[in-house]
Parts: structure tokens; sequence; C-alpha cells
């Protein structure tokens, strides 16, 4: 029978619809990856993009070549990092302008590399960029948040093959994060505990949604997903902000986070995904009732009329028996 179930922490409800249960298997799409006739994240092209904000490099000079690491301002951004906030009414409605910073990390200067292939060096890297950018960002007063997210595959939105991530900085907080800030805090507020952790205690004491657990990080599926194979990776200790992480923590996530899409990579023959980081806004970065946390999609269903119209997502995989699916695979 079909499961109604509610997340915990922002109080959605999603559908788990067992009567479409889905099998890995049954996600398998015949996939084949485009070689670019030009790609200006090559390296090579630097002269192509707009001058880096950010690189890691041996040797060379800014904008040349010997890079690990490129972060460059994205050449059409969402967002203008020039001018003022200036918000003002408009009657009953409120606007402001478009100000904000939007950046490309270019996580290999290889075409072909994906996330799960680098050497676990170079994922530990872009971890790192990811830390150093929202660091720089957060000294702007005008922002009040920075969401990093990463489109893999044209399915889940990536214009460019070559993988990238990206960042955005807002002037404020982003709703999804501000109804788990709410949520979180309620239940502060109630148990004077992190919700977020208490979820991890009760899936390590459980096991059924476990993914994998590492020595500082934990993979699960979340009991409500609302997508198949939806995965969170969050630090097993309490951890409010992802710039509070630690040396020997990003080295620790950087190897359990590459284990897991290449569990992703295997059980689902390669699937598009999207992931996004949330963590604390810049106002409160280091609190007792947040968490930052990793949320891992592959694109495997469409959102349709249905969840658009009422809110709900249904979803044919339970987290269950995907994370028993992941946890068997070989990565």
């Amino acid at each position: 029978m079909p499961e109604l179930r509610k997340d915990p922490i922002t109080g959605r409800w999603v559908i788990i619809s067992s009567e479409r249960s889905k099998r890995p298997i049954d996600f398998h799409e015949q996939r084949t990856k485009k070689r670019a006739g030009f790609c200006p994240f090559c390296a090579g092209n630097e002269h192509t993009t707009p001058h880096e904000i950010l690189a890691y490099r041996d040797n060379g000079q800014a904008n040349g070549p010997d890079w690990r690491i490129r972060v460059v301002p994205n050449k059409f951004p969402a967002l203008q990092v020039e001018g003022d906030v200036n918000k003002q009414g408009e009657g009953m409605f409120d606007k402001m302008n478009g100000i904000g910073a939007h950046e490309v990390i270019i996580e290999s200067p290889n075409h072909n590399a994906t996330l799960a292939a680098l050497p676990e060096r170079s994922m530990e890297e872009v971890l790192w960029a990811y830390r150093d950018r929202m660091d720089d960002l957060k000294k702007d007063r005008r922002f009040q948040y920075t969401l990093i997210f990463k489109n893999e595959g044209l399915a889940a939105g990536a214009t460019l093959e070559h993988t990238h991530s990206q960042l955005i900085a807002l002037p404020i907080v982003p709703i999804q994060v501000q109804e788990e800030l709410d949520g979180s805090r309620k239940h502060y507020k109630l148990k004077e505990r992190c919700i977020f952790c208490d979820i991890i205690k009760q899936e390590i004491q459980t096991e059924t949604r476990v993914i994998l657990e590492s020595a500082h990080f934990i993979a699960l599926a979340p009991f409500a997903p609302r997508f198949p194979f939806e995965t969170w990776i969050m630090p097993k200790k309490h951890i409010s902000c992802y710039a509070c992480t630690t040396t020997d923590e990003f080295r620790d996530l950087a190897s359990l986070f590459q284990n897991v899409l290449r569990r992703i990579d295997r059980a689902l023959a390669v699937p598009p995904y999207n992931y996004v980081i949330h963590t604390s806004p810049f106002k409160d970065e280091e609190n007792d009732y947040y968490h930052w946390h990793i949320e891992l999609m592959p694109k495997l269903t469409n959102v349709a009329g249905f969840e658009w119209g009422s809110g709900f997502y249904i979803n044919p995989t339970p987290p269950e028996e995907a994370a028993r699916f992941l946890r068997d695979v070989k990565p």
C-alpha cells in the first residue's frame, strides 16, 4: 500500500508509491556522453572565460594553464555583483535589486573527468574551493547566504559537459533553507537538541536507511525522500556550517562522497544528478540547532502537475530499498 511520509524537519509530505515500486534497473537508460567541439572550461582555453577569482595551481600565472581547479564568474550570471540591494515596496509587494554573486567552480582541467573518478585529493580540493569562496563572500555585508550546487548531465540542467559546480551568493536566505531553519529551531526549542543529530542517532540504531558511514560522516536515505535514491550526507557530530569543517573532516568527506557517487553510478547506470549544500546563514553560522548537509538527488523521475499543484512529491522507490541497493553495490 502507498504511504504518506512527513519530513520531520520541514513538515513536507511525500508519497511513497509502493504500487509503482522501481528497482535500480528500472531507471536505466542508454546514455552517451557527447564530445563538445569546443569547451571553454578545458585547459588551454582560459582566455575564453572571465578572469579567475580563485585557482589551485602548482606553477604558472593567473588565468593561464597548469591549474587543478579554477573558479570564475559565470559568463551569464543570474544576479549582478555590482550595486546596492535597495529593498523597497510597491504597494503590497516587496522587491529589491538583483544583487548577488554567481560563480563557476571548474573541478578539473580534464574534459572527460567526473567527480566520482577524480583522484581523492582532487575531490578534497573541490570541497576546499567551496569553503574558500564561502569564506570570501561572507565578508560582503550585502550577502546573507551562499548556495553551492551541481547539475550533472543535460537532464539535470547542465549546459556544459565539463565537470563543474556553481555558487550563488544571495541577499536573502532561500525559502527551502529557511523552512529547514524554522523546523530545526522549533525542534530545538521543544527538546533542546538538534533534529539532524536526533535523525542520525536513530538511523545509526535502526540501520535500515544508512548507506555508508565513515569516521566523521554518514550517508543515508532520508525517511521522506522526494526523489528515488535521494541521499543525504551529513557530519556525524554537530556542525552547523560548512565552513566550520576541519581539514581531517574534509579529507574524510571527499572519500565518502566519492564512494556514494560511484555506488549511484554503478546502481543506476551513471544517471544525471543534482546536489546542493545546505548550511547556516552567514549571520548565524555557529549555532546549536542547525546541521549542515549535502542533498544528492539522481534525476530519475519528472516533477509534474500533481507535484506542482499540491507540493507533494511522488517517489516510486522506498528509501529502505534504495539504501539496501546502494549498500550492496561494489563501488
